[in-house]
């Protein structure tokens, strides 16, 4: 090594351990202590579970690569001071262990969350991460056991939610538990990477994950969520529906399963339906909106450029560029915000991918429903969902409720503004299967 690289490596190694025995970590170890004394006294870190961690902020180190600083594992939580605590790298290895403890203490382990804190580090940029065993983050998951995710709107705590207001549809993940707590890393990074907008995860009969900027935002968000869980399950016991704006009894909510058999689960019965067909929208309907405006909508503004270049001189892109060409001169005739002429064919495919970028990005943008921006975004969620980048997303009851309908001999049919490809490849490629074996039709603006 050179003069010079030795002098780099030495000061870069001296500032590590000054960062390490500095001012920010010691103030990280001691807020650790004191937000698991208070967190106990909430009843979410009781019996030694949960665990929380927070990165050391210190103003000159980016956050990605700031120390975190983690609470160990199996110990009591309310009687932990600075010095318990772990020290880890922003890449999760520990460079500061506690102390061992004369009998009766356990020695010290680092918390069996880290890997699943880790992945809250890495996959969302999190500047903190509590792990809750509260009991009503615990019993929200029983109310049903088949659920993949728990749902709440219009109550006003879901305002302390980041990106979330009152009216929103507030949607939190479940993954089911796992005997030891390492097991759930996969499943807790699969639901972070489906649910973008999400900040918490519900582990089944377990308790939650939930991560913010910083230790202020995951602890006033964690509070909201408790706090809707609970609310949740005390509208249950009242038999209120939390999950309809109007919050109106269960047994009259007009959801899906309700209408879906004569059978219902529960053994009682309803008259038999004199319907022989059902048309169904899917944003909202059958599919989060979310899904919508948080993954495929951006999954296709975000490769238009990259399909339009890989597909230019097939037949199909063609006639999509032909579609947005006439649909492009027409809004330039009515002065549509946005539209900007598009680059003749003799121009060059580069000046010709450009404008037509820029035009279908001023569309997505509008929330345009026309008939060329949804054939060009099918075809691109084509190759997405054949490249297993995108997977379809239903509400937990659409399954059954389409078993049950089909069983009944009647006939379901899909009509939504998107096309009619992409309305296959949605339900083709769900993660409960391919649903289209339920399905007798498609409709869109072309045929509907």
């Amino acid at each position: 090594m050179s003069t010079g690289g030795a002098e780099s490596a030495a000061a870069e190694a001296m500032a590590s351990e000054a960062y390490l025995a500095g001012a920010a970590v010691w103030e990280a170890r001691e807020l650790v202590a004191e937000l698991c004394r208070h967190f106990y006294l909430q009843g979410w870190v009781t019996g030694t579970g949960g665990s929380i961690t927070v990165k050391a902020n210190d103003p000159a180190v980016p956050l990605a690569q700031q120390l975190i600083v983690m609470s160990p594992s199996g110990v009591q939580k309310e009687r932990m001071v600075a010095e318990d605590m772990y020290v880890m790298s922003a890449e999760g290895k520990v460079i500061s262990a506690p102390v061992a403890k004369p009998w009766p203490y356990k020695h010290p382990k680092c918390s069996d969350c880290a890997p699943l804190f880790m992945k809250s580090y890495l996959m969302r940029g999190a500047g903190a991460v509590i792990h809750s065993h509260g009991m009503e983050t615990c019993m929200a998951t029983m109310l049903n056991p088949g659920a993949k995710e728990f749902r709440i709107s219009h109550m006003e705590m879901i305002k302390g939610i980041k990106g979330h207001g009152y009216t929103d549809e507030l949607v939190i993940p479940i993954i089911e538990n796992t005997p030891y707590e390492y097991e759930l890393t996969d499943s807790l990074a699969e639901a972070i990477a489906a649910y973008p907008k999400a900040t918490a995860v519900l582990v089944r009969n377990h308790g939650i994950y939930v991560w913010g900027d910083s230790w202020i935002n995951a602890k006033t968000q964690a509070e909201c969520y408790h706090y809707l869980l609970d609310a949740a399950i005390k509208m249950y016991q009242l038999g209120i529906d939390w999950t309809t704006p109007e919050h109106g009894p269960i047994n009259s909510a007009k959801r899906l399963r309700s209408v879906a058999s004569p059978g219902v689960p529960n053994g009682c019965h309803t008259a038999k339906s004199s319907k022989h067909c059902v048309v169904l929208d899917i944003e909202g309907t059958t599919t989060p909106i979310s899904f919508v405006t948080d993954v495929m909508f951006p999954y296709a503004r975000d490769n238009v450029r990259k399909h339009l270049t890989s597909t230019y001189d097939s037949e199909e892109t063609k006639e999509d560029i032909k579609l947005l060409r006439i649909q492009v001169e027409e809004d330039l005739k009515i002065g549509v915000v946005g539209a900007a002429p598009v680059a003749p064919d003799d121009a060059g495919k580069e000046e010709v991918i450009s404008s037509l970028v820029a035009n279908v990005e001023a569309m997505i943008k509008a929330d345009r429903k026309i008939t060329s921006l949804k054939q060009l975004q099918g075809h691109i969620w084509r190759t997405g969902f054949e490249r297993k980048e995108l997977q379809g997303v239903v509400f937990e009851d659409v399954p059954e409720a389409l078993k049950n309908w089909q069983s009944q001999g009647m006939k379901v049919y899909i009509y939504s503004s998107g096309s009619r490809e992409a309305q296959r490849l949605l339900f083709g490629h769900t993660s409960y299967g391919d649903l289209r074996q339920f399905l007798c039709g498609f409709f869109d603006t072309t045929t509907g």
